[in-house]
């Protein structure tokens, strides 16, 4: 069974979801990127998993649920930071961040039988997801972080390194006050989507 990986910042007023400031305020910014938070970690406890790690720059608020182990990002660049949290998994492991709260159980269910890598393609050209079958820190060390071609250009090292890859469904990240609404719209009953509500006065 699969390691489940979270890496995630502490929902802290100007620490998180900076490029939705404006139209909403760092405090709006904190409070959705905390119900964001809440959300992908809620679906993932309901995901089948051999262990579930929360890899956290900061320190675990309310919103953690039970039955996640919560380590400290490291030191360096997200490739670093992704590659770090992959050494620390023996067995197949998935990551994801926090900015998909649309984000399934289903989806998370991935089975490595026949293929070594699953790769989860943002709509912004990063990533949302990456499955190892036997994790392996070079895979993500060096790769262009936080760039349109990100995605592709982790693809192709996967590609590259001999590895089967299948591919989940394409998923948007909030980053911006448009991604936030298309995806509270995906999800109108979950936690994001009132939170966004409160934000814009829509109740």
């Amino acid at each position: 069974m699969t390691t489940l990986l979270v890496i995630a910042k502490e929902p802290r007023p100007g620490r998180v979801k900076t490029r939705l400031t404006p139209p909403f305020s760092p405090e709006q910014a904190a409070a959705l990127a905390e119900a964001s938070l809440a959300d992908t970690l809620r679906v993932v406890a309901a995901t089948p998993a051999k262990r579930r790690v929360l890899v956290l720059d900061g320190r675990p608020g309310p919103w953690l649920p039970p039955g996640f182990d919560v380590v400290p990002q490291c030191a360096g660049g997200l490739d670093v930071r992704l590659a770090d949290a992959f050494a620390r998994c023996s067995g197949p492991a998935l990551l994801i961040g926090m900015d998909t709260p649309q984000v399934t159980p289903d989806l998370l269910t991935v089975d490595f039988t026949g293929c070594d890598a699953w790769f989860g393609p943002a709509e912004d050209g990063g990533f949302w997801a990456l499955g190892l079958n036997r994790p392996d820190p070079a895979l993500l060390r060096g790769v262009p972080m936080s760039s349109p071609q990100t995605g592709a250009l982790q693809r192709r090292r996967l590609v590259g390194a001999g590895l089967r890859v299948r591919d989940l469904p394409r998923l948007r990240d909030v980053d911006t006050a448009a991604d936030a609404r298309a995806v509270a719209a995906l999800v109108p009953h979950g936690t994001f989507a009132a939170r966004l509500a409160d934000c814009t006065g829509a109740r």
